[in-house]
């Protein structure tokens, strides 16, 4: 793993910029960086419509279905550690820039797998894109966990998040319009088989929106090549690595709230992804909402825009309450609610799956700064686990599993289970030692 972002916790003495940070001389960075959180969560999202699009046009049951997103996770696992290792070598501007790069390649694979009809193509292409987007999650995160004080850290994440869980929110209508609204999957009826030709023209919608992805990107990594991103460290710029004695015997694995962080951000994915992917394939269902796939898509909306004001909310709670104690109760909020759109039936159980995304807001943010709390020169290689554990997005092709083998609704079940770890974790598992030091400070 790449070294600390920063000498953080150190007792050096405060350096000209780490002042100008503490005064707010990083926000500039911040509302460029916004701008990056609010592009990876609009590509991720447009698959939430891509998915039932592609089970119309590959013919595919729910297993498969979500296995395409596993292929979209997985990337997260494979490319962590050589994304660390990048920024090390290159610098954070310029591996913010190559990410965005790579994610413009993966969006142009995508008008290819169009024109050809590939599923093999698609897996790719989408690989592609998430392997750019783990890029930018390892480096943008942690900069925005350290590059201002140490006990803002959960609340500045969650407010940048906010503008990721913009691009969410706006992503299903883009997708609905020029995807499901422009094909024949999208306006049919639930189970209607295509033919042929309807499932080559549906196929290649999908280019238009792909290329217009492509040139927003080339132009965002244009931007950020040409800005200037303010160091955190006071020598060495932001990727310097922590002096050898500095290290010595230091471990990730004496921080609990690490440790246990892995797999909270783990589960938290499976949760998180088995809502979204699943979610217009369940509110479509005569029992539940008795739509189409357009129309569904525009329900997804809420459930994002849910996530974007539960960000908002929770940066503000966060700033008069312990960050632990807001996500303890998310959790249970959030297992409540998946308990009745398990069980429940009718709009009643479309607006408890909705509700969820309030929940979820503040999840991953939250768990992210307080697992890399303490680590001090360890905080970047614990942030690189930490994006590692995206990868339990991948495992969302076992509730794909459930939902054939026992039902959709009753899949839910997981999502619920998944809620309690998160719980356990802002009861018990975040804590760290008397003696531990904030990242950042």
């Amino acid at each position: 793993m790449a070294g600390p972002i920063a000498t953080a916790g150190t007792a050096a003495p405060r350096t000209g910029a780490e002042a100008a940070r503490d005064r707010g001389g990083y926000r500039p960075a911040l509302s460029l960086l916004a701008s990056l959180f609010f592009m990876w969560g609009f590509i991720t999202v447009i698959n939430n419509t891509l998915l039932p699009h592609l089970r119309s046009v590959f013919d595919l049951d729910y297993t498969q279905t979500t296995l395409i997103e596993s292929v979209w996770f997985i990337a997260y696992f494979v490319a962590s550690i050589p994304a660390a290792k990048l920024i090390e070598r290159v610098g954070y501007q310029r591996a913010l820039v190559t990410g965005l790069g790579i994610m413009a390649l993966g969006t142009l694979g995508m008008i290819l797998a169009a024109h050809r009809v590939s599923y093999a193509i698609t897996l790719t292409a989408l690989f592609v894109i998430a392997s750019g987007i783990t890029l930018l999650q390892v480096a943008a995160n942690p900069y925005v966990a350290v590059v201002g004080p140490a006990e803002s850290a959960p609340a500045r994440l969650n407010l940048v998040q906010a503008f990721n869980s913009l691009g969410t929110t706006l992503a299903p209508l883009f997708g609905g319009y020029l995807i499901l609204g422009r094909s024949a999957s999208g306006n049919a009826a639930a189970g209607a088989t295509l033919t042929p030709a309807e499932r080559l023209a549906d196929a290649q919608s999908v280019q238009l929106p792909y290329l217009i992805v492509a040139v927003v990107l080339v132009v965002l990594a244009a931007v950020i090549a040409r800005f200037p991103l303010p160091a955190i460290s006071g020598s060495g710029g932001i990727t310097a690595r922590a002096a050898r004695a500095e290290r010595a015997g230091l471990s990730l694995w004496r921080h609990r709230n690490l440790v246990l962080g892995v797999p909270a951000i783990f589960i938290y994915l499976i949760a998180e992804i088995g809502v979204s992917n699943l979610f217009i394939n369940f509110v479509s269902q005569p029992k539940i909402g008795d739509l189409t796939h357009a129309q569904a898509s525009r329900y997804l909306f809420l459930l994002w825009g849910g996530m974007m004001v539960g960000r908002f909310v929770g940066s503000y709670l966060m700033q008069r309450r312990p960050a632990e104690t807001v996500l303890a109760g998310a959790a249970i909020g959030a297992c409540a609610v998946m308990l009745v759109a398990t069980f429940a039936t009718g709009h009643l159980a479309l607006w408890a799956l909705i509700s969820v995304g309030l929940f979820h807001a503040i999840m991953f943010p939250t768990i992210f700064t307080l697992g890399i709390r303490g680590l001090g020169p360890l905080t970047e290689e614990g942030a690189g686990l930490l994006i590692m554990a995206i990868a339990g997005g991948s495992l969302v092709v076992v509730q794909g599993w459930a939902a054939d083998r026992y039902g959709l609704q009753h899949s839910f079940l997981i999502t619920a289970a998944c809620e309690l770890y998160v719980l356990f974790y802002a009861l018990w598992g975040c804590r760290t030692g008397a003696a531990a030091r904030p990242a950042g400070a």
